[in-house]
């Protein structure tokens, strides 16, 4: 069997192999455009175990090595690197030390999507890029309008808000813009609306989504960003564990007995933590113990402070939800502590 680590890069890929029959070793730079990585994976005996760092821009090699019939494995690209003591770090040392640790079965894997669920990623992925395009060209229309005096802040969306920004006075190049923007605004419009129905007819295929949905604030997109990003949650053990992956913790630098704690890690999906956030401030509104909670904190911290953690006290909840099947308000009875019993209602 062939033991392959790579490190990989958009333009080409190192890769460091040895046969576990007969102890050869090898190492070889595959550059991407003139095809040398798919002819080299293409020759290898299936299956071979082939190790890379999580990396962006990758998806076309692994499902290369599915279809070969490969096995990858995909890394944590920290944990790799504090595993190796040596200040020189080059290609050919990463694709090494990869293999050396797939050999010595230390390699820290971590859990990678399908395909199905990678491309239903990508139409959350779309929506949202839209709706962070159109709030911008939204903020530039209320820009429009502030220097003429005129705020009416959410209201200005509306059908009288709409048309006193049409009937303001402005001159030759601000009046462009403000055309530019309205036909931008439509056109992104005209774009999300597909993607909210389809993003909804998804969610409605999907039991455990319709299962998050119960939660008050929880709609179909939260749902499904949430399902789509956690995978399988039982590789979680606690739902600290879970709030650290979605990066919701703060940042520690502890020492001496002195604790000191910083904003929140934002290690996580970008995504599905603003989806969280504003999910929590509709929640407080109509879930009384996040409700509560949330104005105690208000009265010792900032709002901003206090909306991040409804955001986290709400994904815990979505986690025992997904791991218990139990909906809302079953679930209320379940907390993330090991010493409570898995159950939501006796």
């Amino acid at each position: 069997m062939m033991i392959i680590g790579c490190d990989f890069h958009p333009s080409w890929q190192q890769v460091s192999w040895m046969d576990t029959e007969t102890g050869e070793t090898g190492e070889r730079k595959l550059v991407q455009a003139s095809g040398d990585a798919e002819r080299f994976y293409r020759q290898l005996p299936a299956p071979a175990l082939i190790g890379m760092e999580a990396t962006g821009n990758c998806h076309w090699l692994v499902d290369l090595l599915a279809e070969l019939g490969h096995e990858l494995w995909v890394g944590d690209a920290a944990q790799i690197r504090a595993s190796c003591v040596r200040q020189q770090k080059t290609d050919r040392r990463d694709a090494e030390h990869i293999r050396i640790l797939l050999q010595e079965g230390r390699f820290p894997r971590i859990w990678m999507p399908s395909s199905e669920l990678r491309d239903l990623r990508q139409l959350l992925l779309h929506r949202y890029k839209l709706v962070i395009i159109r709030g911008r060209v939204k903020n530039e229309l209320q820009h429009l309008c502030l220097n003429q005096g005129v705020q009416r802040k959410h209201k200005l969306w509306s059908q009288a808000g709409q048309k006193v920004l049409r009937e303001l006075p402005l001159k030759l190049w601000a009046a462009r813009r403000r055309e530019d923007l309205l036909a931008l605004l439509a056109m992104l419009d005209q774009q999300i609306d597909p993607l909210d129905r389809a993003v909804k007819e998804e969610a409605q295929r999907d039991k455990m989504a319709l299962l998050l949905q119960t939660q008050p604030g929880v709609g179909a997109v939260t749902a499904l960003a949430y399902v789509l990003t956690m995978g399988d949650v039982s590789r979680f053990q606690r739902g600290k564990q879970v709030a650290s992956y979605l990066g919701l913790i703060p940042r520690e630098h502890s020492s001496g007995g002195r604790q000191k704690l910083g904003a929140i890690t934002k290690q996580g999906n970008r995504m599905l933590r603003m989806l969280l956030v504003e999910a929590a401030q509709i929640a407080v509104r109509f879930d009384p113990g996040l409700r509560k909670e949330y104005l105690h904190r208000c009265h010792q911290k900032p709002k901003a402070v206090a909306k991040v953690a409804a955001a986290r006290k709400l994904a815990v909840r979505l986690y025992w939800m997904l791991r218990t099947e139990k909906p809302y308000p079953d679930v209320v009875r379940i907390e993330s502590s090991p010493r409570v019993p898995l159950v939501g209602a006796s």
